[in-house]
């Protein structure tokens, strides 16, 4: 199996807030990141796309080909947005990385299908919403 992972970032904006819960629990819960006038992240993301290199190119994914899919279904929709209120499949989830994550994957999924050599899919993503403080989301890794 071979590994190939692609990096880009972007910048975006958030707020963690439940709105099923009170005012007061999540700020106890989320503290600074509750701000009601949001904050700012400089993320990056890795793509890991996983399998057997395709005999008539050499390539698990054609990196050029993961670069476009990235730009168009994760960075341009985010990049400089506040990810509460102007991504549309980002809509009424709390955006904390984890959720993140989930949400990156399952964007990129299908066109990764599509572009990747015949025994190769997407492995996982990969969200560093700071050098810290990281999420991976791998649903097909065995545990």
């Amino acid at each position: 199996m071979i590994y190939v992972t692609r990096k880009a970032h972007f910048n975006a904006s958030h707020r963690l807030h439940n709105p099923h819960k009170s005012d007061d629990w999540n700020r106890q819960t989320f503290g600074k990141c509750n701000n009601p006038n949001w904050h700012g992240h400089n993320y990056v993301i890795e793509v890991t796309v996983a399998g057997e290199p395709d005999p008539d190119t050499g390539y698990v994914i054609d990196l050029g080909r993961l670069k476009k899919i990235m730009q168009d279904r994760i960075l341009d929709p985010c990049d400089h947005k506040n990810l509460n209120i102007e991504v549309p499949f980002l809509k009424d989830i709390i955006p904390t990385s984890e959720n993140l994550v989930k949400a990156f994957f399952h964007q990129l999924e299908d066109d990764i299908a599509v572009s990747a050599s015949e025994n190769s899919k997407l492995y996982s993503v990969k969200l560093f919403e700071t050098e810290r403080n990281i999420a991976e989301y791998c649903p097909n890794r065995a545990h």
